[in-house]
Formats: structure tokens, C-alpha cells, sequence
């Protein structure tokens, strides 16, 4: 059967997915897996698509010391294994800059363009580039790069220029956003879960580690909470969402911070990890009984409900207001406590649906429909490699007919 990899690269893991092209270009996932540990205590872990283990094994460190080792690993087990040989692998990649508003097919000049973008997704574009590098080795298998910053790069100037001076917007210094490929999907799904409100104005709040807002209306991105790097916008995980740069310059003149010093404390040590002192884990927050971990919920949920409002005015109106990710899909409490922060825009939650974790969780009368729709990011960048992959093939299909 023809397959589509993809792969989602970090630090200390490769998480993978594999889809079966049916025909008619339906795909159906058939293999979610994951390398972790990597460096420390590497662990290949898989499961089929009823949720049945495929793999559960560890590696000593020395066999899987980094990412092109781990993907190595979990390739030999596909081919060897699974006699998996995929047509084409679909890779998530943060930042593509100003020149990526799509999916686009990898080569060596593509990822050197890319690597210019690692200062400015460190935790994120290092790692998404390294195991797209190791399948360069490969260079008759297609490889295709989705973009976390692409939905976004039809922003309206206004939404898309900082107030600097030009030339420095011309160079790239502008406002991207991110999570675009999770946003995509939402906007996608809506036609089918809300056609109602598919076409208008809807909020979307991608909360998890890494949380960032959405305008969408028309089912295409207005503004979002996230600028130039990750770091802009909701307080998350590590990192401290909105800050005044006034704040950094302090840390570097006064502090004697080195640039690198203060993208380490800005990646790593602010958010929720940062205001509590405890963990950047909102589950371990949400049952802590410390009074710092009841602040930075807090926090959290309170940066949330300004954000909706700045949200609001840029589209002029809400229709809809839509939770995924992690905590977004998960954390009744949280929802319940957002809602709360909305009631100004008409929202009144169901607690008994939103309790149960249901697809819409706000009452029958509420003026604004709250929704909770799981995303989907891999699927997405599988659809996008397909894609691209049968975009590239047509015109052999024309000339062979």
C-alpha cells in the first residue's frame, strides 16, 4: 500500500504517524508512534489504528544518542518490520518565514534557507530540520515541509508590520503567528461539526505547552496573539507570552544577561513554569495545593480572556469561540473558568457538557456558541504532502495519457 510519513521532531523525541493513501486521495491513519528518551533513555513506542501496541522497546543510549539515530531507529523498524516504505514524508517545521505561505518540497537549498530561522524558533526549528537532513540521504523519497507560520501569511498589512522602521519589515521583521497547521485544521473541520458559524468570525484558543489565539473569519487567519517568534502573546508552558521589551533590556544592562542567557530564561524558565515555581505542567498545577500554582492558573486564564477581547476587535464581532490542544481539549476546569472571563461576550457554559467533554459545551441560549474540537496536525501535513506530491506527479499523468 502507498504510505505518507509524518514527523514531528524535538529535542529529546521524534513523534511519527502513518497514513494509508486510500483511493479517491483519502488517507487513513494506520501507525502513531513515538521515539523518546532520546540521548537519555530511548524508548520506541507505537500503536495501530484501534489503539492496539505495535512496539514498546527500549535502546541502549549509545544506539539512539541523538535525532538522525532515532530516526534511524524507527525507520529500520518500519521497513524492516512493518515493510512500511512510505512515497513521501511530510515534516512539521515552525517557521518558514516571509517567502513560505505554503507547503513546499524539500531540498539542500531549501533547509539552508531554513536554518536561518532557527534564533528565531530555538526550542523548535533545529530539531524539526535534523531529521529532514538524515532523509536527504534519500534523495529519490519526496520530502515536504508544512509550515506552522503559513496560514497566517495573508494577515492584512496592518496586523502584519511592528511599528519599526521599513526596511527592518522588508528584512523579515514582522508578525508571523504560529500553530497555523492546528488552526488550519479547525477551520477545515468547521464546515462540517458548525456550519453555521464556518463562514463567520471565530476565536480559536490553541492551549497546551505552547498556547497562542486565533482570529479566523471566513474560515482564513485575521490576526493572532503570536508576532515575530513564539514567545509573543499567552503565557505558556516555559515561555512568558507578552512582555515588555523594556523588561530585556533591563536583564542584559542591569542584570549583565548575554543575549543567549536571556533567550535561555525567555524559553525555558518563564510561563507557568516561571509563576509557579512548581512545574509548566497545567495538570500538575491544576491539582497542586500551593498558592503559586493557583496564581499562575490564574494567570493564565485571565491573559486568555484579554486576548479574546483584542481577538474580538480585530474581527468586529464574535460568532464562535472554539478550545483545542492539550488543556484546550482536556481541562474541564479551565474551559469553565474561560467561559466565565466571556460572559461579557454572551457566552453561558453547559457545565454537565463541557463536564463530559462534549463537542459543544455551551448552553442552548448562550449568544456566543462555545466548541471543543480536538485538532489534528499530522493529518494536516499528511493532506499537504498528498497534495503537493499528486501536484508534482500530474503533468507525468498527462504526458503518460
Amino acid at each position: 500500500m502507498d504510505t505518507i510519513l509524518v514527523v514531528n521532531a524535538g529535542s529529546s523525541s521524534v513523534k511519527f504517524q502513518v497514513f494509508e493513501v486510500e483511493g479517491g486521495g483519502g488517507l487513513r491513519r494506520q501507525i502513531k508512534g513515538q521515539m523518546d528518551g532520546i540521548g537519555s533513555r530511548p524508548r520506541l513506542r507505537a500503536s495501530g489504528p484501534n489503539g492496539d501496541t505495535l512496539a514498546d522497546r527500549a535502546y541502549q543510549i549509545e544506539a539512539v544518542a541523538d535525532v538522525p539515530a532515532a530516526m534511524s531507529a524507527a525507520g529500520a523498524w518500519l521497513r524492516d518490520e512493518l515493510d512500511i516504505k512510505p512515497i513521501a514524508v511530510g515534516h512539521r517545521v515552525v517557521h518558514g518565514g516571509p517567502d513560505h505561505a505554503h507547503p513546499v518540497l524539500i531540498d539542500h537549498a531549501v533547509v539552508t534557507q531554513l536554518e536561518r530561522y532557527a534564533p528565531l524558533a530555538p526550542l523548535h526549528q533545529p530539531h524539526n530540520l535534523a531529521p529532514i537532513r538524515t532523509l536527504l540521504n534519500f534523495p529519490t523519497l519526496p520530502q515536504v515541509a508544512c509550515f506552522d507560520t503559513a496560514f497566517h501569511r495573508n494577515h492584512d498589512a496592518l496586523a502584519d508590520h511592528y511599528a519599526i522602521p521599513y526596511q527592518l519589515h522588508a528584512e523579515g521583521i514582522r508578525r508571523y503567528g504560529f500553530h497555523g497547521l492546528s488552526y488550519e485544521y479547525i477551520a477545515n473541520r468547521l464546515p462540517q461539526i458548525a456550519p453555521d458559524i464556518a463562514g463567520g468570525r471565530v476565536i480559536v484558543a490553541h492551549l497546551g505547552s505552547g498556547a497562542s489565539m486565533c482570529a479566523i473569519r471566513g474560515g482564513k487567519s485575521v490576526e493572532s496573539t503570536m508576532g515575530f517568534t513564539a514567545l509573543d502573546g499567552l503565557a505558556m508552558g516555559t515561555r512568558p507570552g507578552q512582555i515588555d521589551p523594556g523588561v530585556l533590556l533591563y536583564l542584559m544592562v542591569a542584570k549583565g544577561m548575554s543575549a543567549s542567557e536571556v533567550q535561555d530564561f525567555l524559553y525555558r524558565d518563564c510561563g507557568l513554569k516561571g509563576l509557579s515555581g512548581i512545574s509548566n505542567d497545567m495538570r500538575e498545577l491544576e491539582t497542586s495545593v500551593d498558592s503559586r500554582a493557583a496564581f499562575a492558573i490564574d494567570y493564565f486564564v485571565y491573559r486568555i480572556g484579554l486576548n479574546a477581547g483584542m481577538l474580538a476587535a480585530a474581527l468586529q464581532g464574535v460568532d464562535a469561540f472554539v478550545f483545542t490542544a492539550g488543556i484546550g481539549e482536556n481541562s474541564v476546569s479551565i474551559r469553565a473558568r474561560v467561559a466565565e472571563r466571556l460572559a461579557w461576550l454572551g457566552v453561558a457554559l453547559d457545565p454537565a457538557e463541557n463536564g463530559r467533554h462534549a463537542g459543544k459545551i455551551s448552553r442552548s441560549g448562550s449568544r456566543l456558541p462555545v466548541y471543543v474540537v480536538p485538532t489534528d496536525e499530522e493529518l494536516m501535513i499528511a493532506q499537504h504532502t498528498l497534495a503537493l506530491l499528486v501536484n508534482r506527479q500530474s503533468p507525468k499523468r498527462e504526458r503518460a495519457s
